[in-house]
């Protein structure tokens, strides 16, 4: 009888330290260094890199203020340029960042997000009254409608964002650099709260 309840005691125990938490990140689990130091780049401290043509990133926006509250700070944006798709929606958006002078808000987000997200059965015209809406409703000149002066300066900070991306050997989004050196590895979290305890981890590094 004693043999047994010794043999129950080691199983317990060894159940209990299986279950035991490690809150602390891993390096290639939660999060990599990055191959590069972005930090030139001057980013904020956490910068999500993103593309208004991924429905993750969409759904990651919707995230984001909640996050943006866990890490008690504002998170900056890289739209990537990726291919064609990728493109288009990285001139939209910095189209409206160059406007503003910083990034667009969380609603005009979203109406980005929708406005290029259509669907198949949106026809292009379509999408460009929603597009021009989301701009001019805003005061904003539509990306359709920039002038060359406005078309250089567009072209730069898609260029800054494609060395961003480029250097970072950035792969896959919605991610987040922190400090310029970390990438987030977004699918080994199961909640925005664990993306927040590795984010916030990360900028004491």
């Amino acid at each position: 009888m004693k043999k047994m309840i010794a043999i129950l005691l080691l199983g317990m125990s060894t159940l209990l330290v299986g279950c035991s938490e490690n809150s602390t990140p891993v390096e290639g689990k939660q999060y990599k260094a990055l191959p590069t130091n972005l930090s030139v780049y001057r980013l904020p401290q956490v910068t999500e890199v993103f593309s208004l043509n991924c429905g993750h990133c969409k759904q990651m926006e919707s995230q984001l203020p909640k996050l943006e509250k866990l890490i008690n700070q504002s998170v900056g944006k890289v739209h990537v340029t990726f291919n064609e798709g990728a493109q288009i929606g990285a001139m939209i958006y910095y189209s409206a960042e160059m406007q503003l002078g910083k990034k667009p808000d969380h609603q005009m987000m979203l109406d980005l997000f929708s406005a290029v997200q259509m669907g198949d059965g949106a026809t292009m015209a379509q999408k460009k009254g929603q597009i021009d809406n989301a701009f001019q409703s805003r005061g904003l000149v539509s990306p359709y409608d920039i002038n060359e002066e406005q078309q250089n300066q567009l072209f730069q900070a898609m260029q800054i964002a494609d060395d961003i991306t480029t250097k970072g050997e950035i792969n896959g989004v919605p991610t987040f650099i922190v400090n310029g050196k970390y990438e987030i590895i977004t699918s080994g979290h199961e909640s925005i709260e664990q993306i927040a305890d590795t984010i916030n981890y990360l900028i004491k590094q």
